[in-house]
């Protein structure tokens, strides 16, 4: 596993605000969403309502794409920031769904405000998958991943490869 690797999937597991971008009646379409990282970065979560047209973007057509940045602490020049961005399908994970009960308390683990919305019917668990990444790490600092690289790098820092 090369640096790089552990550094982007450190950035990917540090933070929980992305950028989520959609096609919307065929244009791009971004919202800002909340996620939770499952482990081996199988996953990563977002729960949201059909009331987002981000929500109804993705339950008609999976594709989309995820964008993660260090914070900006409005020091140094932006452009310097890591980040990441995943291209990937977000699939829902129905309430019926065996593995719901698991990942939705994965979620409320990391968003414990977000419980009381699993009772309202609108909001939709998703799982998006990783397929593939493009890392920006500064100046003349940028990689391509596929998704299995990042996923085997999570599990080796996690100690399950």
């Amino acid at each position: 596993m090369s640096a790089i690797q552990r550094e982007v999937v450190d950035l990917i597991q540090s933070q929980r605000w992305a950028t989520l971008a959609t096609l919307h009646e065929e244009a791009p379409a971004t919202a800002m969403v909340a996620y939770a990282v499952e482990a081996g970065l199988d996953g990563l979560l977002i729960f949201l309502s059909e009331l987002g047209a981000d929500t109804r973007d993705l339950l008609a057509d999976a594709r989309c794409a995820i964008a993660i940045s260090a914070p900006d602490t409005g020091a140094g020049d932006p452009q310097l920031l890591p980040r990441v961005s995943l291209r990937g399908l977000a699939i829902p994970i129905g309430r019926d769904d065996e593995e719901f009960s698991h990942t939705g308390a994965l979620y409320a683990r990391r968003f414990p405000d977000a419980l009381p919305r699993f009772d309202l019917p609108d909001f939709h668990l998703f799982r998006f998958t990783i397929e593939d990444a493009r890392f920006v790490g500064g100046f003349a600092r940028a990689s391509s991943f596929t998704g299995d690289q990042l996923r085997q790098t999570a599990r080796e820092l996690d100690g399950d490869a």
